[in-house]
C-alpha cells in the first residue's frame, strides 16, 4: 500500500468539510436591515484590507522568488515558495471571508438563546481551521509526489512563513491601532461603552478582529504546520536506511490530526448542554487529542516504525496542553492573576500596568518547563536506538502538537467571530437579553483565543528547534559523539547569539512604536470628528467610519514592511559574514529570546484585557469608575503586547529558522569567514 495517498486524500477531506460548514453557517439567518448594514460595512472594510495587503506583497513574493531561483540555482524551490504563499493567502481569504458572514448570523441567532448561536460562531471559526490544514498538506504532498525531496518543501514553508508574518503584523498593527483609538477617545475621554455606533473607530475596530484573529493567527499556525512537517520530512532523511517510510510519517501523522480534528468538532456542541461555551470548546480540543494520540499509534504500529517516536509524539502533545492550560490560567476573567490587576486598578493605571506585567513574567516559567520537558522527553523516548532518532524524536513532537492545529485554529476563529457579534448587537441596538448571550459567546472567545495564543507560541518554539536541527543537519555541521557540535566560546558564534537574541526584542519595539504612531493618528481622527460632526455625541449624525478604515488600513501596511524585511534579511546577512556556526548561534539566541518575549507580551496582554473586563461586568466599582479608566489604559498598553508583537514573534523566529535552512547550504560555501 502507498500510505502516502492518505495526506492529500484527508487534505480534500478537510476541504470538502470546510465546504460544507460554509453553507451551513450562510444559509442561517442574517438578521434585521441595521445588524445587515453593520455586518456588511465589516465586510467591505476587511476585504478591502485583505486586497490591498495581497497587492502589495504580491510584489515581494515575486522579488524573493527571483532571489531563489538565481541564488540557490532551483527554479523548483522559488515554484515551491510562490506556492506556499498563494496558499497561506488562500486560507486566511477563505476563514475571513466565512467569518464576516458568521457573524451578523450569530449575533441574529442570540435571539434564540446560547444553544442556537454557539454552533454559528464554531463552525464559521472551523471553515477557518479546516481550509488551513487541508491546503497546506495538500501543497506539501503535491509538491512531495512531484520532486521527492523534502527540501523543496522548505521553499514552501518560506512562502507561508514569509506571508504568514507580513499578515500577523499588519493585522495586528490594524486591529490594535482601531482598538486604542476607540478606546481611548470612546472610553476613557467620552465614557461611552464599547462598540457603540458613535465612535468612528468601531467598524474599523470589528474590522480589525478579522484581519489580526481570523486571517493573521491562520496564516501563522498554517505557517508553524507546514514548517514542523518539512523539518521532520528532512531530519527523516537520515533514517531511510532503517524505514524508508520515516520520510512520510510527518505527513501521515497531520492527516490522521485531521480526521482527529474533524472528529473532535462534531463533540463540540454535544458539550454545550451544561451552557458554558468555554468548556464546549474544551471538551472538543481533549476528544480531538485523544482521537490523535489513538490514531498515532495505529499509524506507527502498522507502520512497525519504533514506538519510542509515538512516546515523543505524545511529549509534543501534552506540552500543547500544558501552556493551554498556563494561558487559560493567567488570562481567565475568573482567576487570581486577573483579578489582581483588576484590583490594582483601584489605585490607577501604574499598579495595574505593573501587576499585569509581572504575570505576565511568571506566565513563561509553566511554558518553558513544559516545552524543556517535551524536548528532552522526546529525545530520550525515541532515542533509545541512537542519536538519529532521537533528533527525529524531537521534531516529531513539534508534528504532534500541531497535527491537532485544525481544532485549534477552529476555536481561535470563532473569538473575533462572536466579538464581532456582540459589536454587531450592540451596535443594532438589540434587546439586553440578545446582548448578554453575546457576552457569554465572547468571553468564551477571549479565553480560546488566549490560549490559541499560547499553542501557536508553543508550537513555533518546538518547530523552530526541529528546523535549527535540520539547519545543521543541510550545513553539515560537525558532530562529537553523535551531537551536532558549535563552539560557543568561537568569537563569530558569541556574536551570533548576541545579534540573534536581539532581534525579538527590537522588532517587538518596531511593531509596537508602529502601532503607536497609527494609534496617535486614530485618536486624532476620532478626536476630530467628535469635535467637527454636529450632533455626532448625541446619536443625531453618523460618524465617517471609512476615514477610519483607511487610516488602520494605510498606517498598517506602512509600519509591517521594516520588520518583515529586517527578519528576512539578517540571518542571511549574519550566515554570509560570519559564517554557518555563527549562524547557527544567532538562531539559537533568537529562539531563546523570542519565545520568552512571545510568552510573556501574549498572557501580560490577556490579563489586562480581561481585568478590564473584570471592572466592565461590575467588580471594584463597575463601568464608568476611575478604576474601569485606569483598567482600560492597562489593557491599552497590552492590546499591542498581545495581538501585534508577541504573536509575530513565533513567526518571525519561525521565518529567519527557514530562511536559514534554505539558504544554508550557499552560506556553507561562500561566507566570508567561514
Amino acid at each position: 500500500m502507498d500510505w502516502l495517498i492518505i495526506a492529500p486524500i484527508a487534505g480534500f477531506v478537510s476541504i470538502a468539510f470546510a465546504i460544507y460548514l460554509y453553507f451551513y453557517v450562510t444559509k442561517q439567518d442574517s438578521g434585521n436591515p441595521r445588524m445587515q448594514e453593520v455586518s456588511l460595512a465589516i465586510k467591505e472594510g476587511a476585504n478591502a484590507y485583505l486586497k490591498r495587503q495581497n497587492k502589495t506583497l504580491a510584489v515581494f513574493v515575486l522579488v524573493i522568488a527571483i532571489v531563489l531561483g538565481i541564488a540557490l540555482r532551483s527554479y523548483q524551490m522559488a515554484m515551491a515558495y510562490v506556492i506556499g504563499s498563494i496558499f497561506s493567502a488562500l486560507a486566511g481569504y477563505f476563514g475571513l471571508n466565512v467569518a464576516v458572514r458568521a457573524n451578523v448570523r450569530t449575533s441574529n441567532a442570540a435571539g434564540k438563546g446560547l444553544n442556537k448561536a454557539f454552533p454559528i460562531a464554531f463552525y464559521g471559526g472551523a471553515v477557518m481551521g479546516l481550509s488551513v490544514v487541508g491546503l497546506a498538506l495538500l501543497g506539501i504532498s503535491a509538491l512531495y509526489y512531484m520532486f521527492r525531496d523534502p527540501e523543496i518543501v522548505l521553499g514552501y514553508s518560506l512562502g507561508a512563513s514569509s506571508l504568514a508574518l507580513f499578515a500577523k503584523a499588519g493585522g495586528g498593527i490594524y486591529t490594535k491601532t482601531a482598538d486604542i483609538g476607540a478606546d481611548l477617545v470612546g472610553k476613557v475621554e467620552l465614557s461611552i461603552p464599547e462598540d457603540d455606533p458613535r465612535n468612528p473607530a468601531v467598524i474599523a475596530d470589528n474590522v480589525g478582529d478579522n484581519v489580526g484573529d481570523v486571517a493573521g493567527m491562520g496564516a501563522d499556525l498554517f505557517d508553524s504546520y507546514v514548517a514542523s512537517i518539512a523539518a521532520a520530512m528532512i531530519i527523516g532523511v537520515t533514517l531511510t536506511s532503517v524505514n524508508p517510510t520515516y520520510v512520510i510519517l510527518p505527513l501521515l501523522l497531520a492527516a490522521v490530526g485531521i480526521f482527529a480534528s474533524v472528529i473532535g468538532m462534531l463533540f463540540v456542541p454535544l458539550g454545550l448542554r451544561g451552557g458554558n461555551p468555554g468548556a464546549a470548546l474544551n471538551r472538543g480540543t481533549f476528544a480531538t487529542t485523544i482521537v490523535f494520540a489513538v490514531f498515532a499509534l495505529l499509524i506507527i504500529y502498522y507502520l512497525g516504525l519504533e514506538i519510542g517516536i509515538f512516546y515523543a509524539t505524545l511529549a509534543g502533545l501534552v506540552a500543547g496542553i500544558v501552556i493551554g492550560m498556563t494561558s487559560d490560567f493567567f488570562t481567565s476573567i475568573d482567576r487570581t492573576p486577573v483579578m489582581k490587576t483588576a484590583e490594582a486598578a483601584k489605585t490607577g493605571a501604574a499598579i495595574n500596568i505593573l501587576s499585569g506585567f509581572s504575570y505576565g513574567v511568571i506566565s513563561i516559567v509553566p511554558p518553558i518547563i513544559g516545552i524543556s520537558v517535551a524536548t528532552v522527553a522526546a529525545w530520550y523516548l525515541a532515542g533509545v536506538h541512537g542519536t538519529s532518532f532521537a533528533v527525529y524524536g524531537v521534531a516529531v513532537s513539534a508534528v504532534g502538537m500541531l497535527s491537532i492545529v485544525g481544532m485549534i485554529i477552529s476555536a481561535d476563529a470563532y473569538g473575533p467571530i462572536v466579538d464581532n457579534a456582540k459589536g454587531i448587537a450592540e451596535q443594532a441596538g438589540s434587546g439586553k437579553e440578545m446582548i448578554e448571550v453575546a457576552d457569554k459567546l465572547d468571553a468564551a472567545g477571549n479565553t480560546a483565543k488566549a490560549i490559541t495564543k499560547g499553542f501557536a507560541i508553543a508550537a513555533a518554539a518546538l518547530t523552530v528547534l526541529a528546523l535549527f536541527v535540520a539547519y545543521a543537519e543541510l550545513v553539515n555541521i560537525p558532530k562529537v559523539n553523535g551531537f551536532y557540535a558549535i563552539n560557543i566560546i568561537d568569537p563569530r558564534v558569541i556574536g551570533g547569539l548576541f545579534l540573534g537574541a536581539m532581534m525579538p526584542p527590537l522588532i517587538s519595539a518596531m511593531l509596537i512604536l508602529g502601532v503607536g504612531r497609527n494609534a496617535f493618528r486614530m485618536v486624532e481622527e476620532v478626536r476630530r470628528q467628535f469635535k467637527e460632526i454636529p450632533g455626532l455625541m448625541e446619536g443625531k449624525a453618523k460618524p465617517d467610519y471609512t476615514r477610519c478604515v483607511d487610516i488602520a488600513a494605510k498606517g498598517a501596511l506602512k509600519e509591517l514592511v521594516l520588520p518583515g524585511v529586517l527578519s528576512m534579511i539578517a540571518p542571511v546577512v549574519v550566515g554570509f559574514v560570519l559564517g554557518k556556526e555563527a549562524l547557527g548561534g544567532f538562531l539559537a539566541g533568537s529562539i531563546i529570546t523570542g519565545i520568552i518575549f512571545a510568552l510573556f507580551m501574549a498572557n501580560a496582554g490577556g490579563t489586562w484585557d480581561n481585568a478590564k473586563k473584570y471592572v466592565e461586568a461590575g467588580g471594584f466599582g463597575g463601568e464608568g469608575s476611575d478604576t474601569h479608566k485606569a483598567a482600560v489604559v492597562g489593557d491599552t498598553v497590552g492590546d499591542p503586547f498581545k495581538d501585534t508583537a508577541g504573536p509575530s514573534l513565533n513567526t518571525m523566529i519561525t521565518v529567519m529558522s527557514l530562511v536559514a535552512s534554505v539558504f544554508g547550504p550557499l552560506i556553507a560555501t561562500v561566507a566570508l569567514f567561514a
